[in-house]
């Protein structure tokens, strides 16, 4: 009896250590009926066709990953790279291909059967763009079996893990009931601003049902919660002058170290409790000379919060900010006009989630964990959180493969045994939720 209670107490700080880990963002139950509809679907011969066909694939999807990268893809013209993309989807067997109004490239996988209890469409997408300016060197360098280049996991892999999905359904002649759309979005990055997929989401646009992206590198990651953020552009502006001869005159430069000074100091009081929320300036700007009072200065602001009540709270605390230090550098000038301030909005990426004990989210929970890997439920900033904010099912997913330095001239990515696996995963995972003829 003393040996079975042991056994038991054992049993309980192992499950807890699995649930409640710090490696974990929040905790999950994974109901047993989506195991088992994964496992079924393991069986199939299709299936393991596909998977045996990604295998075979591995030279080809390396290939294409080095071709891809090194087509530039700046913020705003990913055009190049959207080009290329569309004609290899064209050439991996797509029953339609085409680049829409914005710049997404988008391939059809037709359904064969309908179903009322799936989604009509399922979306398979990663993004085209990356973080680096027009003019960026982006040819691979090898060190060793590592590819070193701008973009090359963030998210051109991704990329070449959808393409490669598509080739696989294929090749296996796995045929699904709802449509399947393999998804190159514009404008993830930056002040893209996920503008490649608020269009696919505008209205009156056809009813996506069913959204996985592929984004990030760690294995077993599934990101069902949007982290949501605004972002704004500040410009002081004033007359401008000689810092001798104009001295009195309100100083646009020192306007806008009394904003960041006040914001600061308000949001880091506001932070200190509640959920996890964060603010940034990024950037910063203006003047001409050492000897002149500018006649402008501006910055970049990024906030950001789990909590679309707290984000909103944040706003307040720095649109006041803004204008306590307007007011101040006003109040203090000795002659000249007073400053103006233009607050510009360059970002609104909504936060939001999908309960984890949706189908989509389960599938994905049950997938990762058929593949040995343990899985764990995040929060972060993603094309998915476009469709969570609208309460489409959706979720993001890993590329696989060793990566670092990311956003960085350095970037680069290693293939390793989670390389093919991420491309398994993410096909599994997208047959489970359109469902198998």
């Amino acid at each position: 009896m003393k040996r079975q209670l042991i056994y038991i107490v054992v049993f309980l700080v192992i499950v807890s250590q699995r649930l409640f880990s710090q490696d974990y963002d929040s905790a999950f139950i994974l109901n047993e009926k989506y195991v088992k509809e994964v496992k079924k679907l393991l069986k199939k011969k299709k299936i393991q066709d596909a998977f045996e066909y990604i295998d075979i694939l591995e030279p080809r999807t390396l290939r294409d990953l080095i071709f891809l990268t090194e087509l530039p893809a700046p913020p705003f013209k990913e055009n190049k790279r959207a080009e290329a993309f569309r004609d290899l989807l064209e050439e991996a067997g797509a029953d339609k291909v085409w680049i829409d109004e914005v710049g997404n490239v988008i391939a059809v996988r037709n359904a064969v059967k309908r179903d009322s209890e799936r989604p009509e469409v399922v979306v398979l997408d990663a993004h085209l763009d990356t973080v680096f300016p027009e003019g960026t060197e982006v040819t691979i360098k090898l060190n060793g079996d590592t590819l070193v280049a701008p973009g090359v996991g963030d998210d051109t892999r991704g990329l070449v893990l959808i393409l490669t999905v598509l080739r696989a359904l294929n090749e296996s002649g796995i045929n699904t009931v709802a449509d399947i759309w393999i998804v190159g979005t514009v404008g993830e990055e930056g002040l893209g601003d996920l503008r490649g997929v608020k269009h696919l989401f505008r209205s009156g646009a056809p009813a996506i049902r069913s959204w996985i992206s592929v984004d990030g590198g760690t294995m077993g990651r599934i990101t069902n919660s949007g982290l949501g953020s605004h972002r704004y552009r500040v410009t002081f502006t004033g007359e401008g002058g000689h810092s001798w001869s104009a001295f009195g005159m309100a100083n646009p430069i020192h306007a806008l170290g009394r904003a960041i000074s006040i914001f600061a100091t308000e949001a880091d009081r506001f932070i200190q409790s509640g959920p996890k929320t964060s603010f940034n300036v990024g950037r910063i700007g203006g003047g001409t000379s050492v000897n002149s009072i500018s006649y402008e200065s501006w910055m970049e602001v990024d906030i950001r919060s789990v909590d679309h009540s707290s984000l909103l709270a944040m706003d307040d605390i720095f649109q006041k900010a803004m204008q306590a230090a307007l007011h101040d550098e006003n109040n203090l000038r000795k002659k000249g006009e007073i400053l103006n301030v233009k607050i510009e909005m360059i970002g609104d990426r909504p936060s939001g989630e999908v309960p984890a004990d949706m189908p989509l989210v389960q599938r994905a929970l049950a997938v990762t964990t058929l593949f040995d890997i343990s899985p764990r439920l995040t929060t972060g900033s993603t094309n998915s959180n476009i469709p969570i904010s609208r309460g489409i099912p959706a979720v993001t997913i890993s590329r696989g493969g060793k990566s670092g330095a990311s956003h960085s001239l350095k970037e680069w990515w290693l293939n390793d045994s989670s390389g093919p696996q991420a491309i398994k995963l993410a096909l599994l995972l997208l047959v489970t939720e359109a469902g198998i003829k």
